[in-house]
This record gives structure tokens, sequence and C-alpha cells, in this order.
């Protein structure tokens, strides 16, 4: 699809690295004179996030091209996300210069967090293309998007951005500030008055919930969390118990605190005091580190947004590995990062099991070993590895993963990888044995016929000798 972004900010920015990590051009337009400059900085740190998230390929970069007017950028654009600030006057100017230039069945979706389709709708040519596609800062990172206003645009936007790796929720009614914006709405509300009254500063608060329920949320939503609380009587119980809770008088919730120059001095004091010791762009980075470290977790467990970085390689592998030409496989390959060297640079070992993991993987997915082979019930576990470690690698260094296929049969592969460096070093070997399993048996189990042939095809290619180390041991040493 031809992608278009009408704003280049925080949220337009975010859109706009998501787009282009995965492989996608995109026409921009923002008249701000840093806008260039703001976005290109969103991007590096877009980047170095999913080179941390993504253990599979990444795709090539797509391209941004700066147009010099709205037109210009929207002209010919499958899809156009609208970023521009929250004044209703605004978006209408901006939806109608869209309007005159780009293709009718363009989806037109904007980021507001507030405003209904109907509203921007109002006075539209073509109504039903505009949508509301709201997400949460940082849009490159965050999953989940609201999708408002129905029909073949929400669609058609939906089917996108599962693509691009969100999480798109359809809100089947709109409604003021859909539904996470009202959600934050209220505990913001709540919040003002604390620190209002006095009862918490600004980091208390955020220390209650990023040491408490944040994280709780960050896995398990409001609902399911509470179901848990009931205990083995589940949900009925919790409400039963806790129901009544909430007509006592415990907050403030339909009332608000003046933002007066008070209230206002001692929030902004409070936050300098908090945070003011860190830039813009190094809160970023702190926030992509935890967030990745928390994905990273969740992927480990098959749960909530781990997810969708589990499916995002997937995709990334299926879009690499089909290009994978000759022999020796050459299916992965990866980059040493600052983090993975130890206290004499070099990288630490257990990282080449990583390396040797993850191109085990992109073999299984060569075999058609993939998420959905899985998902019926069958898998292959490693039981046996040895690893030789060659030569020193430092940050930096790009690996290439060259594959064989030592040898199967009904249930077992053999495996050997060697790792070299861009310039054809060879640093380490790994010669894994994998057996193929019952999942739901948890025993072995013979492979299908098609999965034999698969087998049959690469062992097909392998000629000549084995490596000479292929099958020993360690060399032993003293009497």
């Amino acid at each position: 699809m031809r992608l278009a972004a009408v704003g280049g900010g925080v949220i337009g920015g975010g859109w706009i690295a998501r787009f282009v990590l995965n492989g996608h051009d995109v026409a921009v337009f923002d008249p701000h004179p840093e806008a260039q400059r703001i976005v290109g900085e969103v991007l590096a740190n877009a980047s170095r996030a999913w080179v941390k998230l993504f253990n599979a390929p990444l795709p090539e970069p797509g391209t941004i091209t700066w147009a010099a007017s709205i037109a210009e950028a929207v002209e010919g654009a499958d899809y156009i996300q609208e970023s521009v600030p929250e004044r209703l006057d605004l978006k209408h100017a901006i939806l109608r210069e869209i309007e005159a230039v780009a293709p009718e069945d363009a989806v037109v979706a904007s980021s507001t967090s507030g405003f209904k389709p109907s509203e921007l709708r109002e006075g539209a040519a073509h109504p039903d293309r505009i949508i509301v596609a709201h997400p949460f800062n940082p849009v490159y990172l965050l999953p989940v998007v609201e999708v408002v206003g129905g029909g073949a645009a929400a669609g058609r936007a939906r089917d996108l951005l599962e693509k691009l790796g969100m999480k798109p929720v359809l809100i089947a009614r709109e409604i003021d500030a859909h539904i996470g914006d009202r959600l934050l709405e209220a505990v913001w509300r709540e919040a003002l008055w604390l620190v209002n009254d006095g009862i918490a500063t600004t980091e208390d608060i955020d220390d209650i919930i990023r040491f408490g329920f944040g994280l709780r949320w960050a896995q398990m939503g409001l609902f399911e969390t509470y179901r848990i609380a009931g205990g083995e009587a589940g949900m009925r119980h919790f409400l039963a118990q806790f129901g009544p809770a909430l007509k006592w008088p415990w907050t403030k919730l339909m009332d608000v605190p003046d933002l007066d120059d008070r209230l206002i001095d001692t929030i902004a004091a409070q936050s300098d005091a908090q945070s003011g010791a860190h830039g813009i762009r190094d809160l970023e980075r702190i926030r992509d580190d935890n967030l990745v470290g928390i994905f990273h977790a969740l992927k480990a467990n098959d749960w909530g947004a781990g997810r969708t970085v589990a499916q995002m390689e997937n995709r990334f592998y299926a879009r690499a590995i089909p290009e994978a030409t000759g022999y020796p496989l050459a299916l992965h390959q990866a980059r040493v990062s600052g983090e993975w060297t130890d206290y004499n640079g070099h990288m630490t070992e257990f990282r080449y099991l990583q390396v040797f993991g993850d191109a085990t993987d992109a073999f299984l997915i060569h075999i058609g070993l993939d998420a959905d082979y899985r998902e019926g019930g069958s898998s292959a576990y490693t039981v046996e590895t040895h690893i030789r470690h060659l030569a020193e690698t430092r940050a930096g260094d790009v690996l290439r993963v060259e594959t064989r296929l030592l040898g199967h049969d009904a249930k077992r592969f053999r495996l050997h990888h060697s790792v070299k460096t861009a310039e054809g070093t060879e640093v380490a070997t790994a010669e894994h044995m994998l057996l193929h399993v019952d999942t739901n048996q948890g025993r072995a189990a013979p492979m299908p016929p098609e999965m034999i042939a698969r087998l049959d095809a690469v062992a097909a290619q392998e000629r000549g000798p084995h490596p000479d180390h292929a099958g020993a041991g360690i060399r032993a040493v003293g009497g």
C-alpha cells in the first residue's frame, strides 16, 4: 500500500517510524521547520528499540519522502494517517485538503484522542472513508490502536494495522475520547486531586503505578485482574465483596480541581524534581528499554503483547527465509550489541547460544515447523548441543550463520551451524541434535511425511565430508 502521513509530531513521528521500519515507503507533510530533525530523532530511537525487540532479521527500512504540501503527500495514497493538533477546525481544514486530492477509496485515519468520527466527517465529500485510528505513545512499540467509525474503511485499516504488528480494537459505537483515554482520564483526575490536596507528590503517584498495578496492567487487563482477585469463586465473588465500595465516597472522579497557577506550578516543580535530570530523548530510551524487557518477558510466556512480537518475528523470518539461496543455508544473521559483550569486551558465551538458537528457529521455519505447526501439537526439542569458540567477536560485528543438515531419521535431525563475520572469518560452530515431539503427550513422535520430504530436499544438498569436528567431544587434557 502507498502510505502517507500528515503531521510528524510525537504521534505522527511514531506512526512514520512504524511504517518505515516495517519496510514501507511513506510520504510525509509537516510544515514545522524542525519536522525532519524531529522525525529523524524519533526514527533513530525507534530503530534502536526494534533491534533490541526482534530477534528475526528486520526488513529493509522504507524511505521517507518529504512533501511540500498536503496534496503532494496524499496524491495516490491508499492509507493516510492524520496526526495534527487536537483542534476540530484545524482537522476539518486538513481533511478538506486531503479529500481534494486523495483517491476516493483511500482510507483517511485520524489519530485524534477525543473527537468522534461523526464530528470529523462534517462536510466531508466521502465521509465513510474517514475513521479514527487512535494509538498510544510510543506508536512504534505499543501495539494497541482504537479503530472507530466502522464500515469498509475500518476493516481495511484493521488489516493493514495487523500487518504492521499492531493490535487494532474495533469500537462498535463512537464516544468522546474513545475508550483508552476515558480510562486514563479517570486516573488523571484522581491524581490531580491527590497532588492538589497535598496527599502525594507526582513521584509518589508514579511509583505506586510503576511498582504496583501498572506492572499487572502491562500483562493482564482490569477485568481479568479483578477476576483473579475474586479467588476460586471468580468475578461474582469479587463483585459481591467489593461492589458496595463503589458507593463509598472514596473518589472525586466527577469533580476536578481548578488548574490554577498554584497547582500548575506545584505539578511542574515536582515533575522537574522527579525527571528533570534526563533529557526527553534519554527518557524515551529508558522507557523503550523497559518496554522491550517487558515485551521479551511476555513473549517468553506467550502472553498478551508478547504474542505480537512473536507474530512479527515469524513474519520477518517468513519474509527473509524464502530469499535464502545456495548451500550451506544462510537463514540468520545478527549484530553484536554492546549489551552482548563481557568484561573482556568480547561477545559472552550465552549470546553465542542465542545466535545458534535463533538460527535453529530459522531452519525450523524453513522446513515448515513454524508457529502454525506448533499450534497443532508438535514441535522440536534440542536434546544435545556442542559449541566451539574459535575467534573473538566485538560490539558492532555483523555475524552470518551458515546451516547444514548432517543427518535425519523419522524422529531426529542433526544440524551444524557455522558463525562467520562479514569478512568470512569463522568465529564459532555449533552442533545440535533435535527431537521431534508430540507436545500434548510429552514424548518423541515421528515427523509427518511432508516434513521428512523437506528434510530430504535439504539433505540432498549436503555433499562432501562433514566437518572434521562434527560428532567429536571436548578434547581430553591432563592425565
